[in-house]
């Protein structure tokens, strides 16, 4: 898990929080199998007349007196488009005002799409960005700039410091990313999967079709582990209340907790099997745990991809 105790405590700058999420990971994974995070120097070769001076390798021209350049390995860009759920269930836990060790599943998703944005940046990489809820509230296009990549950070700040009692409608706006994604692209989205008004069985026919044109999804299953899939609340009397329907129930939470868990553990493999069955990466994540599997996640879906 990456640790965030030395960081910035607010979320007052997005990007630069992405900056130490990211660098923290890399160092903490120094032996690990990946390596390079940009193009990796190959070797040398004779300087060419007419070629670009910028790769030309000076401190071996002191040695020499012959110029060379900086051979690289071939290096193939790819595109990645995040999606965030933003309704009003990604918004709990309720909270005031969020800072680095306290956030919800918005504030999460909205950090861990900045982290994966920084990596990409240093691969090179073009991404693009869709928020919806029960509309499409947003859409850019995969593309490399630095201008555009700043624009999606603005986009993601707003996001942080939004409020929502929007219905989650994610069948429908995944039919309509997946119609405007048309290179094929790797696809990361942010959901905690909470549908209130339509069958699994559309919600995966959604999914699916962000699969078309040969497009890789990876879906990051968001989720505060410690109350929505243990239902650990102190035993005392309390209204629970769902946020985007209203339903309200009193109840001890003792009283339900074991059968919940055994519901919650049955939607979750579900969810597995089904996101296997269609060959759509299901990464479970719950948002006490830090980004270390967003951004591994990231990593194996790059290679495979390429």
């Amino acid at each position: 898990m990456i640790d965030l105790k030395n960081t910035t405590s607010e979320l007052k700058n997005l990007e630069l929080l992405a900056k130490q999420v990211v660098e923290g990971f890399i160092t903490g994974m120094h032996k690990s199998p990946f390596h390079g995070f940009s193009v990796e120097f190959s070797e040398h070769k004779l300087y060419n007349k007419g070629e670009s001076t910028r790769h030309i390798d000076w401190k071996l021209f002191a040695k020499t007196e012959k110029l060379y350049t900086k051979k690289y390995e071939e290096e193939t860009n790819l595109r990645c488009h995040l999606i965030i759920d933003n309704s009003a269930s990604m918004h709990y836990p309720i909270s005031k005002n969020q800072s680095v060790d306290n956030l919800n599943k918005i504030g999460f998703s909205t950090v861990a799409a900045a982290s994966l944005m920084d990596i990409l940046k240093r691969q090179r990489d073009a991404v693009g960005l869709s928020i919806y809820s029960d509309t499409y509230e947003y859409y850019a296009p995969e593309k490399g700039s630095e201008r555009h990549r700043k624009m999606l950070l603005n986009q993601l700040e707003q996001l942080l410091s939004s409020k929502s009692d929007a219905t989650t409608e994610t069948y429908q706006y995944l039919h309509e990313i997946a119609e405007k994604i048309h290179r094929r692209s790797l696809i990361f989205l942010f959901t905690d999967m909470f549908q209130t008004n339509k069958n699994e069985e559309e919600l995966f026919d959604a999914l699916r079709h962000l699969k078309f044109n040969k497009h890789e999804v990876v879906l990051f299953h968001t989720y505060d582990k410690k109350t929505e899939f243990l239902f650990d609340f102190d035993n005392t009397p309390k209204k629970f209340v769902d946020i985007e329907t209203g339903e309200e129930i009193n109840l001890y939470a003792e009283n339900v907790q074991q059968k919940y868990q055994e519901l919650s553990s049955f939607f979750f493999k579900n969810l597995k099997n089904k996101c296997l069955q269609h060959k759509i990466d299901y990464v479970p994540v719950d948002i006490n745990e830090g980004y270390d599997k967003i951004l591994t996640s990231y990593l194996i879906s790059r290679q495979n991809f390429l």
